[in-house]
């Protein structure tokens, strides 16, 4: 964790995976984020996928360097309490449908007046308006809507689910830049903003080389015909003799022309953006006749952009990984050791501070209380009557 965002308060109120992996960079930046969870459920990931203890490895994987609070909002009580912390707060970012917020009375316009520097980021689905507005959905289907698994699979196949969830993970990362973007505004100015954040509209625009070829009159991208998607034989996957796979993306004529050389293949040089599947059986041949090891072999000291295909424990141990300290471990109150994917930020010239783990669900209520100035008496009747936990 570094402690380039130190002295920024991020409020906390998503679940799930888009929120969090937002505030986790933050987080990892610095950022003091609090995570403010329900009396109920909180954070639904906790319960999600593998345990590791007594909560979910995923819910580790996206909450360390993160405090917990449980307050109860729909009580007044509870959002005495919360409006506390927003008057202190720097940014507040929610993930409930459009129209929940402004029913606790804990909407934009509201908070703005307790705190006019708040950075107040709405993250949803659709957005706050359109028709599909306050529509549920997840990540498959924003990338569905948006064209991306259309666009995903083979040329004469049905589309084919991405494994890493587009939407979720884009709209993070478009949330945590449109954060950093206002909180410097309101650094220099004063004033704060609010963020309206729809996911389907981020996987738009990673499909800006897509959607802008079509709008352009170019033509209308096709699901295993684009450049980029496996169309020509210069883009794409091989089986090798062992049965396993190569990723080739030798689009630029110069590493095409080093993959041919190294190959002893220079019939492959007309082949190169062809599309055809005559061609593509060409050099699958030539890929079918050595094992992977062979390919590595021959490839790997030379100027070509051809890889092995990765399966997950192959990843951990490769030798590009573990050069880059890609992983973070933590040791939780329960003893349970959490490894799993850092900050991919590097600052060479910062020394980082030890990464905490997630927190238990109302790990830090009772410290948070103290320092906004509850003494331990109100604190106990807080408890008692569970308006926090």
């Amino acid at each position: 964790m570094y402690k380039v965002l130190a002295g920024m308060k991020v409020l906390d109120l998503t679940r799930l995976l888009p929120g969090p992996y937002a505030t986790l960079i933050l987080a990892d930046l610095g950022a003091e984020v609090l995570k403010v969870e329900d009396m109920g459920a909180g954070d639904y990931m906790r319960e999600l996928g593998p345990k590791a203890g007594k909560e979910s490895v995923w819910f580790h994987a996206l909450n360390r360097n993160k405090k917990s609070i449980r307050i109860d909002l729909k009580q007044d009580k509870g959002r005495e309490i919360f409006l506390q912390l927003v008057k202190e707060a720097d940014v507040l970012i929610e993930s409930f449908r459009p129209g929940v917020m402004n029913k606790l009375g804990l909407g934009f316009p509201e908070l703005i007046k307790e705190n006019p520097r708040l950075v107040y980021c709405s993250l949803s689905g659709y957005g706050q308006t359109g028709p599909h507005s306050r529509r549920p959905g997840h990540d498959i289907n924003y990338i569905s809507l948006a064209g991306v698994t259309g666009l995903t699979g083979p040329k004469e196949g049905p589309p084919v689910l991405p494994a890493v969830q587009v939407a979720d993970l884009s709209s993070a990362m478009m949330a945590a830049t449109g954060i950093l973007a206002a909180y410097i505004r309101a650094l220099q100015t004063g004033s704060g903003s609010y963020l309206d954040i729809g996911m389907m509209d981020c996987v738009l625009s990673w499909m800006t080389l897509y959607l802008t070829q079509y709008l352009c009159g170019a033509g209308k991208p096709r699901r295993g015909e684009e450049d980029l998607n496996g169309g020509p034989v210069c883009y794409n996957i091989y089986t090798t003799k062992d049965g396993a796979y190569v990723s080739m993306g030798n689009l630029e004529t110069k590493f095409w022309e080093a993959f041919c050389q190294a190959a002893g293949r220079p019939d492959f040089l007309p082949l190169q953006f062809k599309r055809d599947e005559e061609s593509k059986q060409k050099v699958q041949e030539f890929f079918s006749q050595k094992t992977l090891e062979e390919i590595k072999s021959l490839f790997e000291q030379i100027d070509v952009c051809i890889e092995p295909v990765l399966e997950i424990d192959q990843v951990i141990e490769y030798p590009q990984v573990k050069a880059r300290n890609s992983f973070a471990q933590v040791i939780t109150k329960e003893g349970d050791r959490i490894i799993s994917v850092g900050l991919p930020l590097k600052f060479p010239e910062l020394q980082p501070d030890p990464d905490r783990p997630a927190p238990p669900p109302g790990e830090h209520t009772r410290e948070i209380l103290s320092a906004l100035g509850y003494d331990e008496e109100e604190i106990k009747q807080l408890f008692s009557s569970k308006v926090v936990g």
